[in-house]
């Protein structure tokens, strides 16, 4: 199973359409609120260089926003 990250804040409607579609395809992730983490907020920009999110991390594979196609690619479904 592959370890997957979304950094998301609460009011972003693609952070919610991505953690909808994880959900829908049955996929475990840890939800983390950049809104609210600072320490989040700034490891989600070192590894995205990105202050957008969503950013998803699946297993070190960084996806930059509700990339539909990336997601399956990164989850091999």
């Amino acid at each position: 199973m592959a370890k997957v990250k979304v950094y998301s804040t609460p009011t972003c409607p693609w952070c919610i359409k991505t953690k909808d579609f994880l959900k829908e395809k049955k996929i475990e992730f840890e939800d983390i609120n950049v809104a609210e983490n600072q320490e989040a907020s700034k490891e989600m920009v070192e590894k995205s260089g990105q202050m957008g999110v969503p950013v998803i991390d699946i297993d070190g594979t960084i996806i930059v926003g509700f990339d539909e196609a990336k997601i399956k690619e990164a989850l091999k479904i």
